[in-house]
């Protein structure tokens, strides 16, 4: 998920990050190995973990074989809550200890606000008014964050007529995740760093910080990513521009309707319930689906596939299948993944709203597919 508000322009820290390609498929020149040799989750033990992943240039805080065994009986690695992953311990800096900014500031508020405003929910219950967070569910979480800012415009993974392209991406800045061009330029800076010192939000710094925490620290995002400039074609297009630069009224109209379709139980609902249902959603992604699951792809991160993820979040719970095949508008590959986002581009497409629909072909899958070690 993307900063709930605009970002400063950071610098880079490296002279050579990997480019993420979101027009075409990418090359089959995979050389990427996993971390762990047991890809189910299983009653903890020491896994082997690999620190080389030369092709991104990256460092990675995890050892392998007999050195991270004997590491962790040092104390030098810890294991990621009720998952095998271990990951070398870092010097914990505390939020009281570190630099705020503005942004910090307003982040938290916001999302504190949402959480607060929700909790009064047993008081303002009526059934119109969950029906109201249900729709606003669908149309934010599912035509607003999973199928538009992510799989349409993080990875262009298919392509849709403008006015529709611009009607889902309005339905996502509804959901409080931040504008388009932010959200859309931390999810690729995800993908081009995953899992490594330079990952916005990898649970190698703790479960927490990749579910939430990140959001708070913008000098992370700053030191980490390096300049946003990998955003130039949403950049480009006024809408997305108009949307960055006028990005908090949107939700503020959308809380002004409600109040007067529906008084302030449609406030609590259909902004406080729905919004941080649609958070944790979304962060989850982030977290759960890097610590527990099963992998069946060689993807060279700690991407899982976690069914029940992929349940709450529309099919983007498949998140190995993703990082394997980053272009693909379809998650689900097997028949049984549920992917909800996936049946409605395959309308979108059988209607002949969606083109170039991008999915992996057997060769790309054969490539990318475990082997036993």
């Amino acid at each position: 998920m993307a900063s709930l508000l605009t970002k400063p322009k950071p610098v880079f820290l490296c002279s050579s990050p990997r480019t993420l390609n979101t027009s075409t498929p990418p090359s089959l020149n995979f050389t990427r190995i996993s971390f762990t040799h047991h890809q189910k989750l299983a009653p903890f033990k020491l896994p082997s973990l690999v620190a080389a992943f030369s092709e991104k240039g990256l460092k990675r805080d995890v050892s392998s074989g007999a050195a991270a065994t004997e590491a962790a009986a040092e104390g030098d690695y810890r294991r990621i809550m009720l998952s095998d992953v271990l990951v070398k311990k870092k010097e914990k800096v505390h939020w009281w200890e570190r630099e705020w900014k503005a942004m910090d500031f307003g982040a938290v508020a916001v999302v504190l606000s949402m959480h607060l405003l929700s909790l009064l929910a047993p008081f303002q219950f009526n059934w119109r008014a969950v029906s109201v967070a249900f729709g606003l569910y669908i149309v934010t979480g599912l035509l607003g964050i999973t199928l538009s800012f992510h799989r349409n415009l993080s990875h262009k993974a298919f392509k849709l007529p403008k006015w529709l392209e611009y009607l889902f991406a309005y339905c996502g800045a509804q959901a409080l995740q931040g504008n388009p061009i932010d959200w859309v330029s931390t999810h690729r800076y995800h993908h081009q760093f995953c899992d490594s010192d330079r990952d916005p939000h990898s649970p190698l710094d703790g479960f927490w910080f990749s579910h939430m925490n990140w959001m708070f620290d913008t000098n992370t995002i700053t030191e980490r990513c390096g300049e946003p400039n990998n955003v130039g074609d949403l950049e480009k297009q006024p809408f997305y521009q108009f949307l960055r630069n006028t990005y908090i009224f949107h939700p503020v109209a959308l809380a002004v309707a409600l109040y007067a379709m529906g008084g302030f139980p449609f406030i609590v609902w259909g902004m406080g319930v729905r919004i941080v249902w649609v958070y944790h959603i979304t962060w989850l992604v982030n977290s759960a689906c890097h610590v527990w699951g099963s992998q069946a792809w060689n993807t060279g991160d700690l991407s899982k596939n976690n069914w029940w993820v992929a349940a709450l979040a529309f099919g983007e719970g498949w998140h190995n299948n993703h990082h394997a095949f980053e272009f693909s508008a379809r998650h689900g590959l097997e028949w049984w993944q549920l992917d909800i986002t996936w049946y409605v581009v395959r309308f979108l497409q059988a209607i002949g709203l969606a083109t170039d629909v991008k999915l992996p072909s057997e060769a790309q899958k054969r490539r990318m597919a475990l082997t036993s070690d």
